[in-house]
């Protein structure tokens, strides 16, 4: 009897591996492109903290040297968001309510993502995507579940750059985890 358990348990340990080893193949095959290169766990690239240049004509246009391929352009200065295709053609472009605490200029990537989550000010909130961190503090895209759009109490630290429910679904979708966030002045 104890050589027929030593074989069941023998057996059991090398499908228990081989699901692993499976299931490892399928993470890393469903992994975004880029995501696990040394590109990206390299420092992001600089961005120039003069304001980037504008189309006098066209404000809502995105601005010259905001980087190339599909990315997130955030313009503090502006209070505006580009969800730009590998093309370099705007999908959508839409203003935003900045919470209290900007993030720096920079190029960052999306780290984590919650679809519904109670904001720092308290404000549940949704679609959340976050890219960086000032001081301890998440900085991150979202909208309020009521739809509120209204300016942060300033006695409050808030990362949340707050976006109407309908462009919060556009970000979601865009925005997944290693997307690239430009932000300019």
């Amino acid at each position: 009897m104890t050589g027929s358990s030593s074989g069941i348990v023998a057996g059991l340990t090398v499908a228990a591996l081989a699901t692993v080893g499976f299931l490892a193949y399928q993470a890393s095959a469903s992994v975004p492109a880029g995501l696990g290169s040394t590109a990206r766990a390299s420092a992001p690239p600089a961005v120039t903290t003069s304001k980037a240049p504008r189309d006098k004509k066209n404000p809502a246009a995105l601005p010259a040297g905001s980087g190339k391929g599909e990315r997130v352009v955030y313009s503090l200065d502006d209070d505006r968001v580009w969800l730009v295709a590998e093309s370099n053609k705007v999908n959508r472009t839409f203003k935003v309510t900045p919470g209290t605490v900007d993030p720096t200029l920079g190029s960052y990537w999306v780290t984590s993502r919650s679809n519904a989550v109670t904001g720092t000010d308290g404000t549940p909130i949704q679609h959340v995507v976050r890219f960086a961190s000032t001081d301890g503090l998440a900085i991150g895209f979202s909208a309020a579940v009521d739809g509120a759009t209204q300016q942060p109490d300033s006695t409050v630290k808030t990362g949340g750059i707050r976006e109407s429910v309908e462009d919060s679904t556009a970000m979601w979708e865009f925005a997944t985890i290693g997307q690239s966030v430009v932000v300019i002045r």
